[in-house]
């Protein structure tokens, strides 16, 4: 709660960067929205939306950036923020990043074989064909068994491996593995909160996805700031 709590306070000071990169993540899922119904990949929407959350880390360590500086009370201009491409341990960054966007892919992958082990290779017809075909059938509802299943598979995994390391690779200069196994030993050490934590990102993130994603913007931002804090709270 006082992570949160900090994770607001940081988003009220500095609205200027927030308004740049909060926005941006609403403008990407309307996108993708957009590309599901423009080529016919409605099965693959909710993967989409919901594999989101998969390279949120990443798409977060500006606003690590700004905790970070506002914290030490650094400078906060855009001259200033320029400064997170020089970082010492960027290289790391950047190969944790793409450590996610496989992960990400191999989501959308799984999601997609399973739609097409239970519904063939047809496309739906429409949004209510297809909302008919998940909610009142028996493959449907396997589906979104089977899927929800994987999907907290795949998000847990990212979860462990991501809550801390970026924040630790901006604050000290070691490497990804290093930083992916203190993220994995401060999870294991903190089970309850940490279970907690992943269930609060969790329900903003749907609250956030529901006003056509533009509750993003607040959210997003708000939980990078947030986990900056909970990441200073953890690893002394």
């Amino acid at each position: 709660m006082e992570a949160l709590r900090q994770g607001v306070a940081d988003f009220w000071a500095s609205p200027t960067h927030l308004v740049f990169l909060g926005l941006m993540y609403p403008i990407i899922g309307i996108f993708f929205a957009g590309l599901a119904f423009g080529y016919n990949m409605l099965p693959i929407l909710f993967p989409l939306m919901s594999g989101f959350a998969l390279v949120g880390p990443l798409a977060a360590v500006g606003l690590y950036e700004i905790s970070r500086r506002r914290e030490q009370g650094l400078d906060l201009s855009w001259q200033s923020m320029a400064d997170l491409f020089r970082s010492p341990s960027i290289g790391s960054i950047a190969a944790l990043g793409i450590l996610l966007m496989v992960i990400f892919l191999a989501w959308l992958l799984t999601a997609q074989t399973l739609y097409q082990s239970l519904f063939g290779w047809h496309a739906p017809e429409s949004m209510s064909a297809f909302l008919s075909e998940v909610l009142t059938t028996r493959n449907g509802w396997w589906l979104i068994i089977a899927g929800n299943a994987l999907g907290f598979v795949f998000s847990a995994v990212v979860f462990c491996i991501s809550v801390v390391s970026f924040p630790l690779l901006l604050d000290r200069n070691i490497g990804a593995i290093p930083a992916i196994l203190t993220s994995i030993r401060a999870v294991a050490a903190n089970p309850g909160p940490m279970l907690l934590w992943a269930l609060i990102v969790g329900a903003l993130l749907a609250v956030g996805f529901i006003p056509l994603f533009i509750g993003l913007a607040v959210v997003l931002p708000v939980l990078g700031h947030a986990t900056w804090h909970l990441y200073r709270r953890m690893v002394p």
